[in-house]
């Protein structure tokens, strides 16, 4: 087959005028200023880079944040895609000139992606990075300040109601025993994946998980003597109505909230109360 020079010369114009992806430019990322896996606690939760009212590092989960390769290859994704992959409804852009505009910007779509980092709303929270801290310092024309100190921790919830005797048998145990989380999954979202947990602390929206999904999983975690997706974390469930049984209790289920999905993968303690829940059994 023959084709013309001007037939040629169309062709050639019109693959010259393909828009070519090109990555964002990592220079232009903001840094998260924080390290995963900072003073583990042993059951999945690290100190992230907030502190509360008190001064003491906000928990995170031990996988936050996430390493900047994987993370720049999902913002790349979002902001090729001009939306949150894991979240569409969230658009995502990244504009690279210096205006204090554009800084802005480019740490909202860092926070987007980072907390829509595996679903929707399921990723790292803000507390686990200064971003927050960053945006505000150019907002504010100042040099950044410490992370911002979190709003004072409400009175400490009642204790657990009475255990019921618990039935026989490996990971057997009546439901009753386990403490209620004290919070709802989806309170105030932010729009980007974060919404509201403790003390007015920052979540993935996904966080606490359904109480049916929790039970599963504590159950599996129980009758294998440690948890499924972290071995070396043990759990014990007592059944007594002593105030350590109790407080073992809610070791147990705070252990299985934070390595639900994988080491160090899942909610942090924050997405529920059962720290203040286990300070008044321990008071």
């Amino acid at each position: 087959m023959k084709y013309s020079t001007a037939a040629l010369l169309v062709l050639a114009v019109s693959v010259s005028c393909i828009p070519v992806r090109r990555d964002v430019d990592p220079n232009l990322v903001p840094d998260f200023g924080l390290q995963a896996g900072l003073n583990p606690t042993g059951t999945g939760d690290c100190d992230g880079a907030v502190k509360d009212a008190a001064g003491n590092p906000i928990k995170i989960p031990c996988s936050c944040p996430p390493p900047r390769d994987q993370f720049l290859a999902s913002l790349n994704a979002n902001v090729a895609a001009g939306h949150a992959v894991n979240n569409p409804s969230v658009p995502v852009s990244f504009p690279t000139d210096n205006s204090q505009a554009s800084q802005i910007a480019r740490i909202q779509a860092a926070l987007v992606t980072l907390q829509n980092l595996r679903g929707p709303g399921v990723g790292c929270p803000a507390s686990s990075t200064t971003l927050l801290a960053q945006q505000k310092a150019i907002q504010d024309g100042t040099a950044p300040p410490p992370p911002a100190a979190a709003p004072p921790a409400p009175a400490p919830p009642a204790p657990a109601p009475a255990p019921a005797p618990a039935p026989a048998g490996p990971g057997s145990f009546d439901d009753s025993l386990v403490p209620d989380l004290g919070i709802q999954a989806g309170v105030n979202p932010t729009g980007t994946g974060d919404c509201d947990g403790a003390n007015g602390v920052k979540i993935p929206c996904s966080c606490p998980p359904d109480r049916a999904t929790l039970l599963q999983q504590l159950h599996a975690n129980v009758a294998a003597g440690h948890a499924i997706n972290n071995p070396g974390v043990a759990v014990t469930f007592p059944t007594d109505d002593s105030n350590a049984a109790k407080s073992a209790r809610i070791t147990a289920v705070l252990i299985t909230l934070q390595n639900l999905k994988g080491p160090g993968v899942g909610c942090p303690a924050a997405a529920t109360t059962l720290l203040a829940q286990q300070k008044a059994l321990n008071a």
